[in-house]
């Protein structure tokens, strides 16, 4: 279901929380924020988010109009090894941070998902859209489904104001180096400092839908204004690139021609071939649409790396 873009219901500043606010994303979107003229506090790492009395005192001292729970363990790969503790994190966090939320019955409540729930596709099932049926291939993607069911939950039995989001695969500087892009950009860096001639990689055969993380913190605070409660939004490029075009455009912008050689070790228990997205109901909902080219994006995660 789409809905129309509206005015804001907010005004032009609000008063937000961010879960997670000291990771990755959160940093991103709290600088975004703050050049919104939005009043920012976050939850630091500090704080375990299953923790229900530590995150509602948080909840009392903040009292915000917007919360963004981003807090979360998102790495595929060691969600294998993990699963309990990512389920832990990612679904008692989920019902904790929400159940603090129903202290602030007005405040408008963000749920970062994943576009890994929809799991291994047809690829007559692409682009993806949200009523695409999911199928969760990793302890992670099971976590995050079973997050969005206590989100959509609090939506239909407490009436709580609650949108999820689905991002794809969002990169930029900052990012760790537990995520191929810049994991691949840092060893770029490295060998070409230490004269090695080649890397090892995981897979590269796979393709996934990239958006630069400054656009998707745009979505984000858009969906907080114009977002309908109780509905999910991809947010997403629309266009899916091989990992293997990837790491030879950061070979070209490195100008460097190190052989990539695939490591078994690296290559995961399942993983997903093809990832591809499709925003329109983000877009007719807030009128959000990416800006910044994957050709950006991948430079300045290069140019972040040389300057460290």
């Amino acid at each position: 279901m789409g809905h129309q873009f509206r005015a804001p219901l907010y005004g032009a500043a609000m008063r937000a929380l961010i879960t997670g606010g000291e990771g990755f994303v959160g940093q991103w979107l709290a600088a975004h924020l703050k050049d919104s003229g939005d009043e920012v506090a976050v939850i630091d790492v500090e704080t375990d988010v299953a923790d229900g009395d530590a995150v509602r005192r948080v909840m009392s001292d903040v009292a915000p109009d917007a919360i963004y729970h981003l807090a979360a363990m998102t790495h595929v790969g060691d969600s294998w090894e993990k699963p309990s503790e990512v389920l832990r994190v990612n679904v008692l966090g989920t019902a904790e941070v929400l159940a603090a939320a129903r202290t602030r019955p007005q405040a408008r409540v963000l749920v970062v998902s994943s576009a890994e729930v929809y799991g291994v596709v047809d690829p007559e099932q692409l682009p993806l859209g949200e009523s695409t049926p999911t199928a969760p291939a990793s302890p992670y993607a099971a976590s995050k489904l079973a997050a969005e069911a206590v989100a959509l939950q609090a939506w239909r039995g407490y009436g709580q104001p609650v949108i999820i989001v689905r991002p794809f695969n969002h990169i930029g500087p900052g990012q760790s180096p537990n995520f191929f892009v810049p994991a691949l950009a840092k060893r770029i860096v490295e060998a070409r400092r230490s004269g090695a001639s080649s890397l090892r990689v995981g897979t590269l055969t796979t393709r996934r839908d990239f958006t630069d993380v400054r656009d998707v913190v745009v979505a984000y605070r858009r969906l907080i204004d114009n977002g309908a409660p109780g509905e999910i939004y991809n947010v997403c490029s629309g266009r899916d690139v091989a990992m293997s075009d990837v790491a030879a455009q950061l070979l070209e912008l490195a100008g460097s021609d190190l052989t990539l050689e695939t490591d078994p070790e690296l290559v995961r228990p399942v993983d997903v071939p093809v990832l591809r997205g499709d925003a329109e109901r983000l877009h007719t909902a807030t009128g959000w649409q990416p800006s910044i080219p994957l050709a950006t994006t991948l430079a300045d995660v290069l140019a972040s790396w040389e300057a460290d």
